[in-house]
């Protein structure tokens, strides 16, 4: 018996073996010759000495605190390892950071702190985000007064100050798993904090390296290395949105992953940590080391944007990971492409066989799944792609969504996604056409393809909703609510919000 294209395996032990032992190795976040990655102030960062170099002087101060930002993604459960000179003044290294609104490089949130002098070098400070939240020596929890208490000890004060090398290079180590940080200079451990302030604490952000404002200063970082880690109390997932396309409203893959990803991260209390990569494929090559699911929300087809990165996401499935795909970016070529999908997800668009009309989902009764629990009956108008090409006697794959497409559907004459006499003379049947589905497959990970999701507006349906985020979290093999994901419906402005700029 021959074995299905989409069960072959010869190659991926390859694949997987070269991706998985890249996966295990920290990415060096500088690469020792420019600030390619990184976003700061021109008049204060350079590479100087094969160093990451900041400094003002008295000719050119800065007036307020200036951090210069990894951009390449956000940081959350890491290990971090950097070296570190200072010749004056104080500096630190920024994490789970977020922008401040009134600066270009304004950056607050947790801070492994050192500095030149004898007082701060080791802390957890919060930049515009509370103050010190665990001195040098110091073990604590932040509650929800928002107010660090002292539960412990990692070293005595004067210590921990003479591990540090003055005007030498010296080693940082940050920790951040769940939400405790800890810090370490030279390999000794100079503080911990465990943050159960549920309305301030952060469980991702940015990574930025701060050069302080007053007296002029030298700060130089080099050997900058992360190795994410994986989420012991909860599951990761990342979006990765598509380009903007289309016009206003529709194919909003980055407003509309943003929304999903803000509503996970509300409705699940921090068991679900989502992210979002915007405008293509991440430049982050640490992008998906600690995920559980992968989403891609995009433009497909031909210019699919995982087109050339087949073998990326082959190494994470392989390992697991789920893969969901939304609208167009069900749509892949034929070939490695096509069976790809069909080993991830189940099924995708095949050209001249698939169709994409615009008509109105009606689904009435839903399987005895995980994925559907608490859908109830809804309608819909949106773009349905249907008439999928599954995998052979649909192995592994169970529809969530299904409906009869009316006969008008079909009007336009065949072509590559308009029609073509299978689908025909499927709808003339009365074959019930999936449109949503989930996937078991044969190496345990999970995937999904929901085929809606062309205009952003039917995000604020809550039914419309429900099924997306249910299907997020069984592929990322979250236990679902037995009523589903409950979430609140997005505002207007919530809506509104994040949407590319369109003619």
């Amino acid at each position: 018996m021959t074995t299905p294209s989409f069960f072959r395996s010869s190659l991926l032990a390859l694949v997987l073996a070269t991706f998985s032992a890249q996966a295990e190795e920290p990415l060096d976040l500088f690469n020792g010759k420019d600030l390619s990655g990184w976003d700061g102030d021109p008049r204060f960062w350079k590479v100087e000495d094969g160093s990451i170099t900041g400094q003002t002087t008295a000719e050119v101060p800065t007036e307020a605190n200036t951090f210069l930002i990894w951009n390449l993604g956000e940081v959350d459960d890491f290990e971090l390892t950097a070296d570190y000179r200072i010749e004056s003044g104080n500096s630190g290294i920024q994490i789970r950071s977020f922008h401040l609104p009134d600066r270009q490089w304004g950056i607050g949130g947790y801070q492994a702190d050192f500095e030149a002098g004898d007082r701060y070098s080791g802390i957890v400070y919060g930049e515009n985000f509370r103050g010190i939240l665990a001195d040098r020596g110091q073990q604590t929890i932040i509650g929800e007064d928002h107010k660090p208490t002292v539960t412990g000890k990692t070293g005595e004060d004067g210590v921990l100050q003479n591990v540090v090398k003055k005007g030498e290079w010296n080693s940082y180590r940050i920790v951040a798993k769940g939400f405790t940080i800890q810090n370490y200079i030279n390999g000794q451990l100079t503080a911990q904090v465990t943050d159960n302030d549920t309305q301030m604490r952060r469980r991702g952000g940015l990574l930025a390296l701060q050069l302080h404002a007053g007296p002029p200063m030298k700060v130089q970082f080099r050997n900058l290395k992360l190795k994410r880690l994986p989420l012991t109390d909860g599951k990761k997932v990342v979006f990765v949105a598509g380009k903007p396309s289309h016009g206003p409203g529709d194919h909003e893959h980055r407003a509309g992953s943003m929304l999903l990803a803000n509503t996970l991260n509300e409705a699940t209390g921090g068991k679900m940590l989502a992210t979002v990569y915007s405008n293509g494929w991440p430049q982050d090559p640490s992008a998906f080391s600690n995920a559980d699911a992968i989403i891609m929300y995009s433009d497909g087809g031909g210019g699919h944007m995982v087109n050339p990165r087949l073998a990326d996401v082959e190494a994470a499935h392989q390992r697991g990971v789920g893969i969901g795909c939304i609208h167009y970016a069900v749509e892949i070529p034929k070939g490695p492409g096509g069976e790809a999908f069909l080993r991830w997800i189940g099924g995708y668009f095949e050209t001249d066989w698939s169709v994409n009309p615009h008509w109105d989902g009606e689904f009435k009764t839903f399987p005895n799944h995980p994925a559907a629990a608490g859908i109830e009956p809804f309608k819909v108008n949106d773009e349905w792609y249907y008439h999928m090409r599954f995998r052979e006697n649909m192995q592994g794959v169970t529809p969530l969504l299904s409906a009869l497409p009316p006969a008008e559907t079909l009007n336009r004459p065949d072509g590559a996604h308009s029609g073509n006499p299978a689908v025909r003379e499927a709808v003339a049947k009365g074959e019930a056409q999936h449109v949503g589905w989930v996937t078991e497959n044969a190496n345990g990970s999970r995937g999904f393809g929901f085929t809606g999701g062309h205009f952003h507006r039917n995000w604020q349906n809550d039914q419309f909703r429900r099924t997306l985020l249910n299907a997020i979290f069984w592929i990322a093999k979250a236990e679902v609510p037995a009523g589903g994901v409950v979430s609140r419906t997005p505002t207007d402005e919530e809506m509104a919000a994040n949407q590319d700029a369109k003619k």
